[in-house]
């Protein structure tokens, strides 16, 4: 049954709608107001150009139409709506914090709703502690050392076998096995959807990314490359032992900052078909499974056969994103031990190629839509960097020269002609 468990679905509990129904009557008893997440947004967005926009600013409050080619004061209202706009509904910043919960799930009692309603939802939610951290997780340390020990000691003995078909047989199994007592630690339930279009080798996966365990989601099910950066403690040992059994690409923290050396040894790789597939994600960082940020074009310039993968969490169980700002991984991992389950569908998406008149942005773009698609994640162009890091002036150049090329671009298409 270990090698088993993955495949099944689990069928979502009447239980947190219930605790959520009585938390509103009571609420509503006592006169408490209540909160409701906005799951799409606050503001209704028409999706028109800034060309059109600023058209009809000035045709319902200027006499200059936009063939004068000539700043209009009007034209300054487009921008501070947009700017209005993005500090009320910001698409970005809250794609990088938990994703509210309409049902309360018993694992907090921070809920935007919750206070005391009852005795019996009180001793339920005791309840609910007693079981997740003095039952569920020592058992489920427990598995995550005996997985991550197999993992070490299995994959330094394999290191030390001749290379050929034998040590390529053993070390995928170490890994499927060493992941997949990995994955009962967190009692993960896992849906694996299209199971004919998993990545062959040669090739490169690629897919959204919520959280560390995103890895262990899909190696579970399948054999891959990683690439990654060399760390130091713990992870640094494993590092260390599963080199010796399969040939990942591990990087200097001075080389991962040289683009060009990277996409080499990549190409590298990927030129060889007998070696595994590469797992990549491309975003770069950790997105709270509600959308798909932009895609690094890196990984699409290398000419490889692309496998698209998307990864949709269920947070009726567990939350499974990682807000790096607010956790360490030490208070993450004791997050994800205690909470209920982890509950996600995996699809495999067909194999895409780069066609001829595509550049590598264009490509990962497509290969961002599908994912989205696949997953019902919104699919969004900003770049995830903006986590830690403020908006680059190229775009905000991008944006002025758009509004010089929509004023004096069409007076001089317009003289020419």
């Amino acid at each position: 049954m270990l090698w088993g468990w993955e495949r099944y679905s689990i069928t979502p509990s009447p239980f947190p709608e219930w605790a959520t129904l009585r938390i509103e009557r009571g609420a509503k008893e006592k006169n408490h107001p209540l909160y409701k997440p906005y799951v799409n947004g606050i503001i209704a967005k028409e999706p028109t150009s800034l060309e059109e926009e600023i058209k009809e600013i000035r045709r319902s409050g200027s006499s200059k139409a936009l063939d004068t080619p000539e700043f209009e004061l009007s034209d300054i209202f487009y921008f501070c709506r947009k700017g209005i706009e993005t500090i009320m509904d910001d698409e970005v910043t809250k794609r990088f914090s938990a994703e509210e919960l309409e049902s309360w799930n018993l694992l907090s009692r921070t809920n935007y709703n919750f206070q005391y309603i009852s005795l019996r939802l009180t001793v339920l939610w005791g309840l609910g502690v007693l079981i997740r951290y003095c039952f569920l997780l020592p058992l489920r340390i427990a598995l995550a050392f005996t997985g991550i020990s197999l993992l070490v000691v299995g994959t330094t003995v394999v290191g030390y076998l001749p290379n050929g078909r034998w040590k390529e047989f053993l070390s995928k199994h170490v890994h499927l096995m060493c992941y997949r007592i990995c994955v009962r630690a967190l009692t993960a339930i896992i849906t694996y959807h299209d199971q004919e279009n998993r990545p062959q080798n040669g090739g490169i996966c690629v897919a959204n990314h919520t959280s560390p365990i995103d890895v262990i989601i899909l190696a579970s099910d399948g054999y891959y490359a990683m690439v990654g950066q060399i760390h130091g403690g713990l992870m640094g040992v494993i590092q260390r032992a599963v080199v010796k059994a399969c040939p990942h690409v591990w990087f200097e923290r001075s080389e991962v900052k040289d683009r060009h050396l990277v996409a080499k040894r990549l190409t590298e790789h990927v030129q060889d078909k007998s070696k595994l597939p590469i797992l990549i994600f491309p975003e770069g960082t950790c997105i709270n499974n509600t959308s798909v940020m932009m895609f690094k074009k890196g990984s699409f310039e290398i000419g490889a056969t692309v496998y698209p993968v998307a990864i949709k969490y269920d947070p009726q169980f567990g939350d499974a994103f990682w807000n790096s700002s607010k956790y360490g991984m030490v208070t993450y991992l004791l997050r994800m031990m205690t909470s209920w389950a982890i509950v996600c569908s995996v699809w495999y998406l067909p194999p895409m190629t780069r066609q001829p008149e595509e550049d590598a942005v264009q490509f990962a773009n497509r290969v961002k839509s599908a994912i989205a698609r696949q997953g019902g994640l919104v699919d969004l162009l900003w770049d995830g960097g903006l986590k830690r890091e403020k908006v680059k002036d190229t775009f905000k150049e991008e944006q002025q020269k758009l509004y010089s090329k929509t004023i004096v671009g069409n007076h001089e298409d317009r003289s020419r002609s």
